[in-house]
């Protein structure tokens, strides 16, 4: 049997387990299984691959940098974004990291654009959270010619606060929300951003996909905003990792 699995920590509401194991049993893969490994602290990897013996893995929070140490080498994109969401283990152990949130996100924001008759161009985005997943989103805003700013709670020389928004919020008219504000079971929670400045000109992305709808994406609509959740993200991020599997 072929193992894959994800590794982070907690792991209660994966998206990765279903997924995968749907798509074993759809496209009769009968000699594969994926698992979940909820892993508190990373320098129990080495550990695991053994244990395993594991041909591939993702990798969710907290560990998209932390495992970078743990890697024989990273493919072109991750190392471009310093954080890895997919690992391949070929037979003779070696590991490389590569990076498949910066595809799904990318080729979902093109579709979604696409279906709203929108182009990217001239677009600006405002990028909530500074964590792991913001960093594919950046370099993915970055190779698509749009610019963008990044929303912190602390002020930094790279970041603006939730208070500086409100002057620029015009100008920068897709949000994109990369933090786990709003993620189930913490449902009333949402980004601290002035919504009663949304316009129907605002694109509200949401990299969170439980629940389908955030309070994020809720209030958005009450302004009159487009909204996109981030499941096809997952998905298209999900079926680039088994390609990289299976390369």
């Amino acid at each position: 049997m072929i193992r894959y699995g994800l590794i982070g920590f907690p792991l209660t509401h994966s998206f990765s387990q279903r997924y995968f194991t749907e798509k074993f049993a759809r496209e009769n893969i009968s000699d594969s299984q994926y698992d979940l490994f909820e892993m508190p602290d990373i320098t129990v990897l080495p550990t695991l691959l053994t244990m395993f013996g594991l041909r591939g893995l993702n990798v969710t929070i907290p560990h998209k940098q932390a495992v970078l140490p743990y890697l024989d080498q990273l493919d072109a994109s991750a190392e471009k974004i310093g954080a890895v969401n997919v690992i391949k283990i070929e037979d003779d152990g070696l590991r490389t990291g590569y990076n498949s949130d910066y595809y799904g996100f990318r080729q979902s924001l093109l579709d979604w654009l696409a279906s709203l008759n929108r182009t990217s161009i001239g677009l600006q985005a405002l990028v909530l959270g500074t964590g792991g997943a913001s960093k594919a989103i950046t370099v993915a805003l970055a190779d698509m010619g749009i610019s963008y700013k990044c929303i912190s709670r602390t002020k930094t020389a790279h970041t603006f606060t939730y208070d500086e928004i409100v002057p620029i919020i015009n100008e920068y008219q897709l949000i994109i929300n990369s933090s786990p504000v709003g993620t189930y079971p913490r449902v009333d929670e949402a980004p601290a951003i002035p919504y009663n400045l949304l316009t129907e000109s605002h694109l509200l992305y949401d990299l969170v996909y439980n629940p389908i709808e955030t309070k994020f994406l809720k209030l958005g609509l009450t302004y009159g905003a487009a909204t996109h959740n981030g499941l096809r993200m997952l998905e298209l991020q999900a079926e680039k990792a088994w390609e990289i599997w299976q390369q």
